[in-house]
This record gives structure tokens, sequence and C-alpha cells, in this order.
């Protein structure tokens, strides 16, 4: 039976740019079904976590503007576990905010904190590890991050060095923290058996990161004076609009975790992938053919000399017909259409002259 001290923040808020045109500030990524079996990522996350954690202490925070998004995806969510930021600050804020309204129910809660938007396979090792997880902080003041044991040198996510030795069901202290690595240093990294790629998924005591981010983080929490009152205010909204025009913008790995003398990794070894671009629709999302053109499951195509590319529309029955093209994207939608070479910076470079005035409609 779950504890029903253990509580989950789900982070709904990003805008995800990189996987333009298809996910867009209107209506991003983790409200999209990316092949997944009809449910979007934010979707499969509640359901997934609520194996875990009992459905009445599930948070889900977005952005104000999402508010409708979240109701029709998830409708058994309790009103008063939806929190909406009025701005996008990144996980830190967003993570004090959510962890100041679980202390207000419950000081004695035990956290989980997860992204929206990642794609696990092997659900029974990744309920076991989260379990450990939840037993060892409840007990410890240990700030514990799931550290996947990686399978090659991926550059495209962050890396943790491990202290020492991982023994089994317990959780390791951290050694470093490495954002994003090159290929040939993941292959190093890879080599020693000491690194394992960052999760992004965090379990902990509420009480100990409140005091960790007030210790390390006060230009968030000095914001957040007199909390207990301020989320108890008929004026909530408006508070929280004062509140977050002044917040920093910065990650709770910044903020925290390279920080603190309280951070332990969790290795775990269940098939996880943080789906932050069309790179990793490719390695994990898409369907394939014989030549390595990756493409979602509803797009009708006709490839002629064509390899490694992603194809990808969103309206069914429109044909797109390619030849002689190799390690292009090539995306169609309603209003866009995208075609570039597969490659990650020059692609990011790119979308940057989305920003120009002229393209507001289509951001």
């Amino acid at each position: 039976m779950p504890n029903n001290h253990n509580y989950c923040i789900i982070m709904a808020g990003g805008i995800g740019s990189r996987f333009w045109p298809v996910s867009r500030a209107g209506l991003p990524k983790q409200f999209l079904d990316f092949n997944i079996q009809g449910r979007s990522f934010l979707r499969r996350t509640f359901d997934r976590m609520k194996t875990l954690i009992p459905e009445e202490n599930i948070l889900v925070v977005s952005l104000e503007r999402y508010r409708d998004l979240v109701r029709d995806q998830l409708p058994e969510l309790p009103e008063e576990n939806l929190l909406l930021e009025p701005y996008n600050r990144n996980t830190a804020p967003c993570i004090a905010f959510a962890n100041y309204e679980i202390l207000r129910r419950d000081p004695a809660a035990i956290t989980i904190v997860t992204p929206s938007d990642h794609a696990i396979a092997r659900h029974d090792a990744f309920n076991k590890t989260l379990d450990n997880a939840l037993a060892y902080a409840a007990g410890t003041d240990a700030l514990i991050t799931l550290g996947v044991i990686p399978t090659r040198p991926d550059p495209n996510f962050g890396y943790i060095q491990m202290a020492g030795q991982p023994e089994e069901g317990r959780p390791v202290k951290i050694k470093t923290f490495t954002e994003k690595p090159d290929t040939e240093l993941a292959r190093v990294f890879l080599e020693t058996g000491e690194f394992l790629w960052n999760s992004g998924i965090f379990v902990w005591r509420a009480d100990v990161i409140r005091q960790e981010l007030e210790r390390l983080a006060p230009e968030i929490t000095r914001l957040w004076a007199g909390w207990p009152e301020l989320l108890s205010s008929e004026n909530r909204r408006e508070i929280l609009e004062r509140i977050y025009t002044d917040m920093p913008r910065i990650s709770i790995d910044y903020a925290v975790m390279e920080k603190t003398d309280k951070a332990w990794v969790y290795p775990a070894d269940f098939r996880w992938a943080d789906i932050g671009n069309w790179e990793s629709f490719y390695e994990y999302l898409a369907y394939y053919d014989d030549r390595g053109n990756a493409f979602n499951r509803t797009s009708r195509r006709l490839l002629k000399d064509c390899k490694d590319n992603i194809v990808y529309s969103t309206r069914d029955g429109k044909l797109l017909a390619l030849s002689g093209l190799d390690d292009f994207i090539v995306i169609d939608t309603e209003d866009v259409l995208l075609i570039c070479p597969r490659d990650e910076e020059r692609l990011k470079e790119f979308l940057s002259q989305l920003a120009m005035p002229e393209y507001e409609d289509y951001r």
C-alpha cells in the first residue's frame, strides 16, 4: 500500500522549442503524442507515477497559459494539485514553489520530482528503483538523483560521476556533474565505469530540499518569505505574479545539486531517455525502414535513394515524397514545412531566427 507521506511533483511547464515546428508555445511537447500509443508524455508520466504514489499526492506544475491543456489531459487531477507558474523560470523555482506547497500540507513528506517528457521502459525496474530511493531518503538527509547506467557514449545527456562503487539497493555519493560532454569525452566516461546519465529525476525529504534551497539559493527563497501565508492567501495569483517577476531563471542542478554536500545518486538500469529534440525522437520513438529513415506511425511516405532521415508529418493522408536525400530532417505541419540537415547545432542556430518579429505567429 502506498505511503501517505510520499508525494510526486511532475514538472510540465516547458516550451519544447527543440521539437519545433510540432511543439509550439501554445501546445508544447509534454501535451503531444509522439507515437506513444495515443497518450501524451504528461498522461504517461501521470499514469506511471500513480502506480507508486497516492493519486491525491501527485502535483503537476505548469504555466498559467497551459491550465486548460492540463485539465483536459488529466481530468482526475484535483484542482489544488495543479500549481500554475505565471512565467517559466526553469526547474529550481518550479521545485521551490511545489515543495513549499507540499510542506504546507505535510511537513513529513518525501518527494519524487520528475519531468513530464521522459520515455521509460522496464517499469518494474523503474518502480523498484524509486521504491528503494524513497525508503532511503525517508531515513536520511540525502538529496538523491536517479542515475541511469549508460549504454553508449551519448553527448545529449548530462553525466554524474560516482564517488565510489555502488552497492545493491543503496545510493552513492556524487563526485562531479558534467553537462552534455562531446562524444569523445562521453566515451571516456563510459570506459571508466564511474559515470551515469543524469536522469533529472530526484527523490528527497521535503524539509531537506527546503533547507538546502534556503542555504544555497537565497535569491529564490527570499522571494517566498512568509510562504505559508502566501500560499493560503485569497490573492495567491497576484502574489505569484509578483514573486515570479523577480524570480531568477536557474536549474535545480546549478542552484543546489552541484553545490550541496548532500548529493547522492542511485544507479538504475531501466531504459530511459530525455526526449528533448528530434535526435531523441530518432533514437527512441520513431519507426524505421531498412535504410535508417525514421518516421512517425501515421505519416505516408515515398522514399527513394534516401537514408538516415527523420520524416514526420502531423497530417494524416498527406504523402511525403523524398528522393536522393540523406541525413535530413523533414517535418510537415499544417502551417510549416521544415527541411534541414540533421545537425543539432546547425538546427539550433537556424531556429534561433524564429525570435524575429515576422515569425511570431509560428513560434
